[in-house]
């Protein structure tokens, strides 16, 4: 029996690695003539296909097409989703140094192509090293960010990601009730944009309802879990619904079923990438037979440790640890640095106001004061310090969404910023007509009532002289 089940896995992994590499190569040559960035981060997720899901070497042979596009194309989408792809075969495959290190190199370029899709993608991939690893605290506090990241890009797909993984967190912290709203969000969003990961979310479920003591409907969701998984050829997904329910079995005391499904799981990945995935049912059943069977102790007990020795090495803990406190470190200062632009920025908008401001005032003062004449060359040269002066606020206000849509093209940066001129410079010189035109107006008024002044006082001082003489007479 359990020859005939590892021959059913192998063909099944066969049949799917043959039937997706087509669909595969179809979409890396839509993306590399795709312009709409939207389109094209839509077609990067359309990837993900049960194919990612049953060999690791698949995940990886795409990141490398996606990375050689991406050098073609110059594209920094590509090359970001390149390297978390890398990442991702690596990670599956268990390999987590290697990993960890083509994570970091996505999410630096996620980070300058600014879309926010892509970036959630990386850090959910960095979240899922941690996860598997058991540093919960420093994986949820990565899927936090990606759920942030996440609703600010257009691609739906991503969007389940966050809620179902920190569903498992809290399952895997032992809070099932925070768990289940979670991964109840994340099913509901699944079968609209996402049945690829359905089974990840059912056989969560499934652990939930375990632990809250609803049997009957934990068993229900893991069997949901394995018939999905089946369905889609994820043959990952498949051995760990059967973890699943060894777990819950040995919980619900019938070792016969828990036995069964254990066994199970281990025959799935005898001689395949995800033989360190015999880590968890190898221990159940050495622990199982720990007291009755010295044969079959012996037997899962090495199972146990070679599986735990190739994924947990101390130097690969130590390498790990060390990028961890890099990447760390280098967030930090991003921070710092994001935080210290952002004040100067206020700053520079706060100065840039007041000047404003000020230049506008003296204009006003000099257009509506009644008590001298103005120099309209003046005003020319306050109008175009004022014009300098908007075409600088607008630049330290938009600078930061030009940038983002940009992708800090410095041509296409060019381009916006002579475009926000062609729009400032006709105001401008409305501006200037009418405030030429209005300090004409008063200089003229200024003028008539100086001179209207001077007949009144020469007429004055004419009767007065006139009366003298009168007098004299």
């Amino acid at each position: 029996m359990r020859k005939i089940f590892f021959v059913a896995c192998i063909c099944l992994f066969t049949y799917n690695s043959t039937a997706q590499s087509q669909p595969t190569d179809s979409i890396l040559q839509k993306i590399a003539v795709e312009k709409n960035e939207d389109k094209k981060v839509d077609l990067i997720f359309s990837i993900y296909a049960p194919g990612f899901d049953t060999d690791p070497n698949l995940i990886i042979k795409t990141g490398q097409a996606l990375l050689k596009q991406s050098e073609v194309n110059n594209d920094i989408i590509q090359e970001a989703s390149a390297f978390s792809f890398l990442g991702q075969g690596y990670r599956m495959s268990g390999s987590y140094t290697r990993a960890l290190e083509y994570n970091q190199k996505a999410l630096v370029l996620a980070e300058k192509s600014g879309n926010f899709s892509i970036l959630a993608m990386t850090k959910n991939q960095l979240g899922n090293i941690y996860r598997d690893r058991e540093e919960f605290d420093k994986a949820l506090q990565l899927y936090q960010s990606v759920s942030a990241d996440a609703e600010k890009g257009v691609n739906e797909m991503v969007k389940t990601w966050p809620l179902m993984n920190i569903g498992s967190i809290y399952l895997s912290t032992n809070k099932a009730d925070s768990a289940l709203p979670y991964l109840q969000r994340a099913y509901e969003l699944s079968i609209k944009v996402n049945k690829f990961d359905l089974p990840y979310i059912l056989w969560n479920l499934g652990g939930v309802h375990s632990k809250m003591g609803n049997a009957a409907l934990a068993v229900t969701y893991y069997n949901m879990a394995v018939q999905k998984a089946i369905e889609g050829h994820t043959l990952r997904q498949l051995i760990f619904a059967y973890i699943g329910l060894a777990e819950h079995f040995k919980n619900m005391n019938q070792p016969d079923s828990s036995s069964f499904y254990a066994k199970k799981a281990v025959a799935a990945v005898q001689n395949t990438a995800f033989f360190y995935m015999s880590i968890k049912p190898a221990k159940l059943l050495a622990d199982m037979y720990d007291k009755s069977n010295c044969d079959s102790t012996l037997k899962y007990a090495t199972i146990y440790k070679i599986a735990n020795d190739s994924l947990y090495s101390r130097k690969a803990n130590q390498q790990i640890q060390l990028m961890t406190f890099e990447e760390d470190l280098r967030q930090r200062e991003l921070a710092t640095e994001k935080t210290k632009a952002n004040e100067e920025r206020q700053q520079n908008i706060q100065y840039a106001l007041i000047a404003f401001g000020i230049i506008t005032f003296i204009i006003l003062f000099l257009l509506l004061s009644r008590s001298f004449i103005t120099n309209t060359k003046l005003i020319e040269f306050l109008g175009v310090i004022a014009l300098l002066i908007v075409f600088e606020f607008l630049n330290l206000l938009l600078h930061p969404f030009l940038e983002r849509i940009t992708h800090h093209s410095p041509v296409l940066m060019l381009l916006s910023l002579v475009c926000i001129a062609a729009l400032l410079v006709p105001l401008h010189h409305k501006l200037e007509k009418w405030a030429t035109h209005k300090l004409i107006g008063k200089n003229k008024a200024i003028r008539l009532a100086a001179a209207k002044k001077t007949l009144r006082l020469l007429s004055e001082e004419k009767l007065e002289n006139g009366n003298d003489q009168n007098n004299q007479a």
